[in-house]
């Protein structure tokens, strides 16, 4: 299966944006800062994120985003499929073609493999996974961390004044 970065970073930003849900909108910096994901980089996925209705954004002073709709009602296909990334566990990609032009002998293997793994991430929500205790306590300690790197960046910026 090729799962690329684009359907990877898609993913960790939602469930970033789902587990802050309770903190009002919020800014694609924090979910930057806190995931290491370049900012212009989320900019794109969330601009496609938006089309899908994944996600809202809310403008002005304390904007952001919020997610689309209740975090029980998205699942972490669809957020993978929003962003137009396959998963395809061909190498053909799905078009048949592998070998001469033709199917490979395990080409139909591969297809279902794909078709299994895009079965699975349906079932799974974002609510699924903001309730997991092990995903909970890496977003507190990503909390924390970015509290005191905003804390560490005041500072500096206090004595340069």
């Amino acid at each position: 299966m090729r799962l690329t970065t684009k359907g990877r970073y898609a993913v960790t930003a939602m469930l970033d944006l789902a587990l802050h849900e309770k903190s009002g909108p919020i800014s694609l910096a924090d979910i930057s800062t806190r995931q290491e994901i370049s900012l212009s980089y989320l900019e794109q996925l969330f601009a496609k994120l938006r089309r899908a209705e994944l996600v809202s954004s809310v403008r002005g002073p304390g904007g952001g985003y919020r997610l689309g709709r209740d975090g029980h009602l998205i699942n972490v296909a669809e957020v993978v499929d929003a962003v137009n990334e396959s998963m395809d566990a061909t190498r053909c990609e799905g078009q048949g073609n592998c070998q001469k032009g033709e199917r490979c002998l395990t080409h139909h293997l591969w297809q279902d493999l794909s078709a299994q793994i895009h079965e699975f991430l349906s079932g799974i929500s974002l609510a699924q996974l903001v309730a997991r205790r092990d995903i909970l306590e890496i977003s507190l300690r990503q909390d924390e961390y970015q509290g005191h790197q905003q804390t560490s960046d005041e500072q500096i910026a206090v004595s340069s004044n």
